[in-house]
């Protein structure tokens, strides 16, 4: 006689800043249902925990990238990753989270049964005793399933070939998996790309680095926004820790929206501010000219960010330089760029970027049927058309992750509350007809073009947009109609799959 499959009510996928939060939510907008957090390595913090190079930080004010139920409480608003894991650790260390998490437990594949209204889940759990290390398969069934585990690949980030990377003789570090023992100390560093992580590694190895040089392919912006928040501080020196909070993130809630708003609509205007301030800071017009004045607008890209003006504080001590240019080839003591100027260097740290994974690598079947993501449409930002009590954790691109992490945490804990009120065991997407699409991420950035077909498509008209907007997502998450476009106890009727987007752009 075969073992009844353990089920619960809901699986969260992922105990990085994502899946604790939703844990909460779950925990305490639920009461009473049966939980677990999947956690595929055998540690809290996700990104935060993953990633251990020098200066690791966020770009994200700790106000709005903090959950609005724990206030942050520390100095600076632009936290270092320690204090940030340390921070989701210590959210994590509620009973009613800690108790939930099963580490070492990734999911492999999910299969959805409409007859039997549930997932059944396949996991690999990992043992390590110290002596041996065995991975088991298991499975446990779950009514509804939420992916906390974001979209990027974990285990390998985007990789491309260097000529000649073979004949260097120095060392190549990547920054997903940054050595402990690495010393820098008095060595000629270059720093291939110009996204956050490179902003981030340049000012802080100058410290103790011979020198730093950021290469890039083309300009880039860069804007620089100080470590500490005044007005933060003023709210906090007036107010309770729990009221200061929210008024904080309320203020950077409108100025991040009213900043990104100005990008879009008056891309000019923007362009002048942020050269303006690039100039005021460099006093090196050339130095702007050349490595800060990209051809497209701000937010076709991910904005960087410098912490008070650190990255830009490094240039100016000499201690670090930017140039712009292409390889040729590597050479045994450094990199050769088309211009013929060669960079030598002791250590190379391609911080080319991460690969992004639609559903951290698992297999997903709807009654027998795999669910191939990129034929399929999101829904309000976090369900996928024609799938069953599923739900993804996307964030926000231009603002802080959490803000939009917090809404689908809650729009689900209300999703589940109504099934239940109305006796309903499932419900799903019904799409739309003559949608045209558009990519989940609209973004020119090198790691979204590369993986972006692989991921569900948006649509042009609500409930199938991704707006990058909290102030208009907040109230359809909290209040918004559940019923919208959704099939209840039903498979979905059947839609034509979403367009491919080469032939979009065709």
């Amino acid at each position: 006689m075969d073992t009844p499959l353990e089920h619960l009510d809901v699986v969260i996928v992922g105990a990085g800043l994502s899946g604790i939060g939703a844990a909460y939510r779950v925990s305490t907008e639920l009461p009473g249902k049966s939980f677990a957090v999947l956690e595929a390595r055998a540690a809290i913090g996700g990104t935060w925990d993953l990633f251990r190079y020098p200066g690791v930080r966020s770009d994200s004010d700790m106000f709005t990238l903090g959950y609005p139920f724990r206030p942050w409480t520390e100095a600076k608003a632009i936290a270092d990753g320690s204090s940030i894991l340390q921070y989701i650790r210590e959210t994590a260390d509620d009973p009613r989270i800690r108790e939930r998490i099963r580490f070492s437990t990734r999911l492999i594949s999910a299969a959805w049964s409409s007859a039997d209204a549930c997932w059944t889940l396949d996991l690999d759990v990992t043992a390590d005793d110290g002596s041996a290390r065995t991975v088991d398969r298991r499975q446990v069934t779950c009514g509804f399933l939420y992916l906390c585990s974001g979209y990027y690949d974990y285990d390998h980030g985007y990789e491309p070939s260097f000529p000649g990377h073979e004949s260097f003789q120095g060392e190549t570090v990547r920054p997903q998996f940054w050595p402990e023992d690495l010393d820098y100390a008095g060595k000629r560093v270059v720093v291939i790309g110009s996204g956050a992580t490179a902003v981030t590694l340049v000012p802080s190895m100058a410290k103790d680095a011979a020198h730093v040089t950021m290469l890039q392919r083309s300009p880039t912006y860069i804007t620089a926004v100080p470590s500490r928040d005044r007005f933060s501080d003023a709210a906090r020196r007036h107010l309770p820790a729990g009221p200061a909070h929210h008024v904080a993130r309320a203020k950077n809630v409108l100025f991040t929206q009213a900043f990104y708003q100005l990008c879009r609509r008056r891309p000019e205007i923007a362009k002048k501010l942020i050269r303006t301030q690039t100039a005021r800071i460099l006093d090196d017009e050339k130095t702007v000219e050349e490595n800060f004045t990209p051809a497209y607008n701000p937010w076709d890209q991910r904005l960087c960010v410098a912490p008070s003006a650190d990255f830009f504080k490094a240039l100016k001590s000499g201690r670090a330089s930017v140039v712009t240019d292409t390889i040729d080839t590597f050479t045994p003591d450094g990199i050769r760029l088309s211009s013929g100027q060669e960079l030598e260097a002791d250590i190379v740290v391609p911080a080319t970027g991460l690969a992004m994974l639609p559903l951290g690598g698992a297999t997903f079947t709807v009654d027998g049927q795999h669910v191939n993501l990129g034929d399929s449409w999101v829904y309000r930002g976090l369900m996928v058309s024609g799938v069953p009590n599923l739900a993804l954790c996307v964030g926000y691109t231009n603002a802080s992750w959490t803000l939009r992490a917090d809404l689908s945490s809650r729009y689900v804990c209300r999703l589940i509350r109504y099934l239940d009120r109305h006796g309903h065991r499932y419900g799903a997407p019904a799409v739309d007809s003559g949608m045209k699409a558009r990519p989940i991420l609209d973004l020119t950035s090198g790691y979204v073009q590369r993986a972006v077909s692989a991921f569900p498509k948006q649509g042009d008209r609500q409930p199938w947009t991704m707006r990058q907007n909290y102030l208009l997502d907040a109230p359809t998450a909290l209040r918004g109609n559940l019923g919208k476009n959704m099939v209840f106890d039903a498979p979905t009727p059947p839609a034509v799959p979403a367009p491919d987007l080469q032939e979009i752009h065709a």
